[in-house]
């Protein structure tokens, strides 16, 4: 499969990709050029505190958030997204028309006006933004997209942040950033116009849209209660941004009064974290195998916990020394504790956004994706707002700089059990994913054989006791495993197999009533589209081979006619979760970053199956190595 950099050469993601990357871009170098003349030149233009207008600067923008983002998901889910595209990147170029006029005049009205109205061009875009790729990327490409996606803003918010900053302080800076800003709007509009088509569904297209923005954005908090799962993404993906504004809104101070840096580290430190965030998100794809893996979700809340205490005990303790700058900052190896850890902090925090996004645009119905991406907007927006009242509510307590993150870091952790104890599945899917990137090393062939929609019996030759977690690791959609019951007395496998809801099966002899309910939620899951696995042999093999294939099978294919596509494992024998005769710790240490293979056959009409057919195939497919 090629790499999730191939997308930025096909007209499907490109041009949405530079329109993205180019509005974020605008946005940061005209409201951070706005932020930098209220502060320094802000007297000259009202009677107003510089600090009264930086604060209103911030709720001014984020205010249209609040407002209108649930109707902007109903207009999106309405209509074609690339045309909406189009009609707000042509806003775009007259907001920044007033901007220019606002600079040029200095004129507060003209300048608080436009930065409102690009909080309006941000809350209109922000559905488009996220609905869009689904329609325009393949399953196993959204997590690539997304990443990608999540990477260009980090950066265009960073380099437009910096940029805005350095034409400001320029003679005429005003009229600088005027025409650098007109200038990426148009580019913008050029851009987008290369966007495909994306229309909606039927359902969505005859939608009658709600015009009153504060009944529908309650209808629209409560449409996204609908899904559990998605809902609770969105709180994770929320906190995420009032934890990443606690910790950015900090550098200035934390430079000034912690670190005795000049403005210039803040500048760096803002780029350490960016930066981090982009290649966690860009290796989001390659930890993920190119699908959603929301196991990653798990592993980046941890990492964001332990990297944030730790930059706590960076910051203690630091020597005394005078003003230093940036070049001074760095070449202090006192620093570099700290420097590695905001930047880990920004990697595992895109571990920790893009899979949440991802899913929730899979999990979201198409017709009300739009309204979805819009709500979570909104939360975002309150849980910034809330962040702020944290914080403040901190300082207020007597904490420092260094101690408010701490206090963050360790919120973060009671937040990510908090959703992970709501939806085990999250915690499942990580012990999975650890299971398959710590103790093996996994090749899959031709998994895409395995169909994306529409039931199916996957057929395997059982090897160990993991055998069932290799599959749901290797496979992008979820599985129901047909297990011996007595599996789920094992605690940590009964958690795993329950949250993935197994099946539990017993022999007609142990257990017949067990059986039956077997069959009849085998039969209700292939019924209800779902993928349903079995390993015909009955029990774990004791030498390594491949055992005959019981008769059960062929009820269930009677039962329910469905395609049957047979897989094979590699490799697993030997390892501590088989029946191998060695010692246990030398079968540990075999089993250790051991190179494991699942390789997927041709799928077979329900008719031409039998268990010998399906047995040689399995026994061909694996090979010699067992």
């Amino acid at each position: 499969m090629s790499s999730q950099f191939a997308l930025l050469k096909q007209k499907r993601f490109a041009p949405f990709f530079v329109t993205q990357f180019l509005g974020a871009f605008n946005d940061n170098v005209y409201k951070n050029a706005v932020v930098i003349l209220l502060a320094f030149q802000g007297t000259t233009i009202t009677s107003m505190s510089p600090d009264i207008l930086i604060q209103m600067s911030g709720a001014l923008f984020i205010l249209p958030f609040f407002l209108f983002s649930a109707t902007a998901g109903q207009i999106a889910d309405k209509m074609d997204k690339a045309r909406l595209a189009r009609w707000v990147k042509l806003m775009e170029i007259g907001i920044m028309i007033i901007g220019g006029l606002g600079f040029y005049y200095k004129n507060l009205v003209l300048l608080m006006s436009a930065l409102t109205l690009m909080g309006l061009h941000s809350t209109i875009f922000g559905p488009v933004k996220y609905a869009i790729l689904p329609q325009h990327l393949k399953s196993e490409e959204l997590v690539g997209g997304n990443g990608l996606v999540e990477m260009g803003t980090n950066v265009a918010i960073l380099l437009g942040t910096m940029l805005g900053g350095i034409l400001i302080a320029k003679s005429n800076g005003g009229v600088i950033v005027s025409a650098v800003a007109i200038v990426l709007a148009v580019l913008g509009y050029l851009s987008s116009r290369a966007i495909p088509a994306a229309p909606p569904s039927a359902e969505a297209a005859n939608m009658t849209i709600n015009w009153n923005p504060l009944t529908e954005t309650w209808r629209n908090l409560q449409f996204t209660r609908k899904n559990r799962t998605v809902f609770l993404s969105i709180l994770g993906i929320s906190w995420f941004w009032a934890f990443g504004l606690v910790f950015l809104s900090q550098f200035p101070n934390l430079s000034k009064d912690v670190l005795h840096a000049d403005e210039s580290v803040v500048s760096l430190l803002l780029s350490i974290f960016s930066v981090g965030i982009g290649i966690g998100s860009l290796l989001c794809e390659r930890l993920s195998g190119h699908k959603v893996e929301i196991g990653l979700v798990p592993f980046g809340a941890i990492g964001l916990t332990v990297f944030g205490v730790d930059a706590y005990f960076a910051m203690t303790h630091l020597p005394a020394h005078g003003l230093q700058d940036v070049w001074a900052f760095l070449a202090d190896t006192n620093h570099v504790r700290l420097i590695l850890d905001l930047c880990l902090i920004g990697v595992f925090g895109g571990f920790y956004i893009v899979p949440l996004y991802a899913l929730i645009q899979i999990r979201s119905e198409p017709e009300h994706r739009a309204r979805i991406i819009a709500g979570n907007n909104i939360m975002n927006a309150l849980f910034m707002v809330a962040s702020v009242g944290m914080t403040l509510g901190m300082f207020a307590a007597g904490l420092t700089i260094p101690q408010v993150l701490l206090a963050t870091s360790l919120i973060n952790a009671l937040v990510a059990i908090y959703i992970f104890t709501l939806v085990p599945e999250f915690l499942m899917r990580f012990l999975i994913w650890m299971l398959v990137h710590t103790i093996y090393r996994l090749k899959i062939e031709n998994i895409e054989t395995i169909p994306e929609q529409g039931a199916a019996l996957l057929v395997c030759n059982h090897v160990s006791y993991v055998d069932a977690l290799v599959i749901a690791a290797a496979c992008r959609r979820p599985i129901r495993f047909v297990m011996d019951y007595r599996i789920f007395k094992i605690p940590l496998l009964n958690f795993i197999f329950r949250t993935g809801k197994a099946i539990p099966i017993a022999g007609a002899k142990e257990d017949p009533v067990v059986l039956a309910q077997a069959y009849d939620s085998i039969a209700n899951a292939l019924g209800s589209g779902d993928l349903v696995c079995i390993f015909p042999e009955g029990c774990l093999t004791v030498n390594g081979d491949i055992a005959a294939f019981r008769p059960g099978m062929c009820n269930i294919i009677e039962r329910t006619p469905v395609r049957v596509i047979p897989l094979a494992l590699q490799g697993l024998w030997g390892s501590f979760f088989t029946r191998h005769k060695e010692p246990g710790w030398r079968r540990l240490k075999r089993g250790i970053f051991a190179n494991i293979g699942l390789k997927v056959g041709a799928s077979l009409p329900a008719g031409q199956v039998t268990p010998d057919l399906l047995r040689d195939q399995i026994a061909t497919l694996r090979g010699a190595r067992k």
